[in-house]
This record gives C-alpha cells, structure tokens and sequence, in this order.
C-alpha cells in the first residue's frame, strides 16, 4: 500500500504535475477522472492541460488524512483531503499495480464543506 501512497503524493507533486512526461508514467491507460468540478476526465485530456502549463510549481497541493486499503492484491484505494489554492475536496483514488509499476485506474474529487480537513503541505519535493 504504501507504494501506491507514495506514487499518489508523486502525482500531486507540482513538479511532476506540469510534466506530462511523468503524469503519463503515473496514468493507467485507461484512466477515468470524475472531478471535483463534475467534469470527466480521461488521461488525454489530463495530459492536454498539464501541456498546457497551467500547472504551477509554486502550487503545492496540500493533503491530510491520507489512508488506504488493499482491496485485492495489487488493488489499492486511498482517500484524503486535497486543498489547491483554496479549492477544497475529498479525493479517492484507485490505483492498481502494472507491468510498469503502480498507476492510477480512478480518481474522484468531491467538494469539501466549508471548515473540513487541517491539511500539511506536500508539495516541496522531500518526502
């Protein structure tokens, strides 16, 4: 479990978030996102608008009460709470183990209510 956390904070990480070189290493091929703004996403369009340099690598995403669960080997679902520049939200991700190491099959962000989570930030690059 503690791999595919690892590779969850690797995604969030700014530096790896402008890059779609290492967003794709992180992306299942078939990737789906339901975000937090009700939009669907899949890998390429994740990796049309980390292209499109509107990512910042001064804009750590910072995360707090991370946790996981094995669902079956090489299945893994983590939950946290994600605060980006202000924009709160419940995030759960599937991540399952491939050939070329862990990626993310799910991902869904949900708004946060006003007042929820105490979030650290993990977007420094030291983990």
């Amino acid at each position: 479990m503690q791999a595919a956390v690892d590779a969850e904070l690797r995604l969030l990480d700014p530096e790896v978030r402008a890059s779609p070189a290492l967003v794709l290493e992180l992306l299942d091929p078939e990737f789906t996102e339901v975000g937090a703004s009700g939009r669907r996403w899949d890998a390429a369009s994740i990796l049309t608008v980390t292209s499109g340099g509107s990512v910042s690598p001064e804009s750590p995403v910072e995360v707090s009460e991370m946790s996981g669960t094995v669902l079956a080997p090489g299945i893994v679902h983590l939950t946290y709470f994600a605060d980006n520049q202000g924009r709160r939200a419940w995030r759960s991700s599937l991540w399952r183990l491939t050939q070329t190491g862990w990626r993310v099959y799910y991902h869904q962000g949900t708004p946060a209510a006003a007042g929820e989570g105490q979030a650290l930030s993990f977007g420094s690059g030291r983990r």
